[in-house]
């Protein structure tokens, strides 16, 4: 899967350092103030979804979960990962190799910190979710890293189907 080009972080990209390609989005489709912002997340929650924040590594919730279900925008509700896709990086971070669905999250340029990254929004409120790195040798579908802050996000686990007495005395 690319995002600009021939890889995530995109030759285009790197080759030409004066542009800074977003990927196209028709813009957010929740608008709210900072006010509201505020008012509806906690000074964590803010700090990383609306100023582009970092929890640290080893902290977050859901780092090393794997809990069955789907990962939602902690600031909107949208479905943007699930846990078919999250894998092991040892990272400190809950980490995906794809997306839900494409559409769901959108990709900007990062040049903060004197480094070179791609980072990942919400294409439905517009809110920091963290980063995605390309090639880095996992043993991925896509060989990408969804370096996501567990702050960003909310686990809604997915319900086991019921099963009947005949069925589970089989």
């Amino acid at each position: 899967m690319s995002i600009f080009g021939n890889n995530i972080l995109g030759k285009n990209i790197l080759g030409n350092k004066d542009a800074a390609p977003e990927s196209p989005a028709a813009g957010p489709g929740v608008h709210k103030t900072d006010a509201e912002w505020r008012q509806e997340l906690t000074p964590e929650e803010y700090h990383v979804l609306r100023q582009s924040g970092t929890e640290r590594p080893f902290t977050g919730e859901y780092w090393d979960t794997h809990t069955a279900g789907v990962y939602q925008c902690r600031a909107c509700g949208a479905e943007l990962f699930t846990s078919n896709e999250k894998f092991d990086s040892h990272c400190g971070w809950p980490s995906f190799f794809a997306p839900l669905a494409e559409g769901t999250v959108r990709y900007i340029h990062d040049r903060t910190l004197g480094m070179e990254r791609v980072e990942v929004r919400c294409a439905t409120c517009d809110s920091h979710l963290g980063h995605v790195f390309d090639g880095e040798g996992y043993p991925t579908p896509t060989d990408q890293r969804y370096c996501i802050n567990s702050v960003s996000l909310k686990l809604v686990p997915r319900e086991e189907p019921e099963v009947s007495g005949q069925e589970a005395q089989a």
